[in-house]
Order: structure tokens, then sequence, then C-alpha cells
């Protein structure tokens, strides 16, 4: 099998697991355009058409779907014999495909990702930030980094040392006006900055203490999906934010944000490294864990406590 034949199956798998021609393009690391290109004439050599196109939508054919449902457990005995020969290797090269949210992504990059790179310069990282949580085997990833307790049980974890908090925060010029909540229920009183969650819903704001878990649903001239643009709003004075501490801590340190509440946001499940139980990983990926464990190794993280949800 040619190089170019085993991509032309891997594009098609991707997009039938994508759903759409630019998400696995993106997969992929190439043009939505290129990709159209290499499917059609994988469907003239065959003689059959693997896709319905919309301007819409993209779905697999009844034919198409015979032949995804044929080639994709071969491809993997393929994906499998590859990645033994590259566990072989003295030297680490090739991609890691790597997906993590982008709090994880930003507090792994410099320490862990960039000196790993570093040491390795055969190796390309491909470093895939979402909100929403994803099957990494169905995704095509190597590895994924979460917060601890949303690490499925059937992947292998390892610790990354650091406990995470949450900050409650507001602006100087905010908390002139309107005071500070003492407790959380006065957050009902104030002018929240709402987060959306990434299957739509609205999150509401955990507190612990003292063994007590309290879920607030506040309310707010603002719901936000991301948090750059939730930084943004309270540092401009809108209205009280709710954030992971390392997104805001700089601004904090430097007092353009207060914090209040921090007595009930005590420490949590830090972030782990996961990944599913292969016979032959790659060498890079064998690199990276080890390099993962050692970095999570030298943490000396607070005492975390498991998350609970209040009813």
């Amino acid at each position: 099998m040619t190089r170019n034949a085993l991509q032309d199956l891997e594009a098609v798998i991707a997009i039938a697991r994508r759903g759409s021609f630019r998400a696995a393009a993106l997969d992929l690391g190439m043009s939505t355009t290129a990709l159209s290109n290499a499917i059609g004439k994988l469907e003239a050599s065959l003689g059959i058409r693997l896709f319905n196109r919309t301007t819409r939508s993209v779905s697999l054919t009844d034919t198409g779907q015979l032949f995804v449902d044929q080639i994709g457990p071969a491809l993997q005995d393929v994906q499998a014999a590859i990645e033994t020969a590259r566990s072989r290797q003295a030297t680490p090269s090739g991609t890691l495909r790597i997906n993590a949210f982008a709090m994880a992504a930003r507090e792994i990059l410099s320490p862990l990702v960039l000196e790993f790179l570093r040491r390795y310069p055969d190796v390309h990282i491909d470093l895939v930030t979402e909100g929403r949580l994803v099957d990494i085997v169905a995704e095509g990833f190597d590895l994924g980094v979460r917060v601890a307790d949303l690490v499925p049980s059937d992947m292998i974890a390892v610790s990354l040392g650091r406990s995470q908090r949450y900050a409650v925060v507001g602006s100087p010029s905010y908390f002139a006006d309107h005071g500070k909540p003492l407790v959380p229920p006065d957050l009902v009183h104030h002018r929240c900055i709402r987060a959306r969650l990434p299957n739509g819903a609205l999150f509401r704001w955990q507190f612990e203490k003292n063994g007590r878990a309290v879920q607030i649903d506040v309310s707010g001239p603002i719901t936000l999906d991301e948090a750059t643009l939730a930084r943004t709003a309270a540092l401009e004075g809108i209205g009280i934010g709710f954030f992971m501490e390392q997104d805001v801590l700089a601004d904090i340190e430097a007092g353009r944000l207060i914090r209040v509440l921090e007595d009930w946001t005590p420490p949590f499940a830090g972030l782990c490294l996961y990944y599913p139980g292969r016979r032959n990983p790659s060498a890079a990926m064998k690199a990276f864990i080890a390099m993962a464990r050692a970095w999570g190794g030298k943490a000396k993280p607070d005492r975390p406590r498991r998350r609970r949800t209040a009813t």
C-alpha cells in the first residue's frame, strides 16, 4: 500500500468520524479543497460514491458505510503495525496528537510541551484545545489532558501533580460601586458574568467550606463561553466572574482584579495526562509520558479534595 493510498483511507475515516470535510481537514492538517479533491479522485478510481454532500451536511452513502465498516479494522491493523515499528526506534520521532481544554493546554505548554520539543526535535506535537470532553481514541488522539475527575475510567492516568482552584473576582471599580459578597448566597444580589458550557448548559458556580457544598445559579448582564472573554468583561467592571485560578492569578497579583470568597474555593483534583493502554506505544509517546511523570512528580500540591455536586 502506498503512502498516498493510506492517506486517502485515513481521510475517508476522518470525514466519516467528524461528519464534516472542514473538521476532518483540520484533523489531517490539510486544506478542505485538497481533502475534497483527494476524496473525489478516490471515488473516481473506485467507481463509487462514498459521501452524500450538500452545502450543509456530509453523510456516508450506503456503499460508503459498507466501505468504512470494512476498511476501518484493516486500517487499525496497519496503524498498529506502524506504531509497533516506531516503538522500536531509538530516537523519538513522528507526530503526537494531544487533546486538552484551553486552561490545561496553557498550563502544560511551556514547562512540558515546549521543553519536550527542545529535547526531541524530530517530534511534531499537534495540540488541540476544546471545551467538550472527547473520546480520544475515536477522535484519533494519542493523549488527553483533563482535570482528574473527568478522566475516563478505562484510561491510564498520569497525575501532573498540580491541584486546581476556582477564583471569584471582580474589578476594584465594581466592588467600589456594589460592595463585596461575604458568602456565596450574596451573589444573587450581584451582577455576574455567566458561563456557558460546551454542551450549551449554563454553569452553576460551585463552592465548598467545612464539608458543605453549595451551587449558585447566578444572573447578570452577559453570558460567555470562553474564559479570556469573561476575563475582559471582569476587568472592564461588568460584573463578578468565576474562573480557574490560573487564568486570573496575574491580574489578582497586579491588583487589576480583587478576589472574594476565597475561603469557599478550596483546592480540588488536579490535571492528569491520560491515554489508552496500547501494547506498542511509539517511542515519542513513551518519552512524553515519562517526561510528564517526572514533571508531575516535582510538584508539591495542596491536599486536594474530590469535587462533590451539591443538590
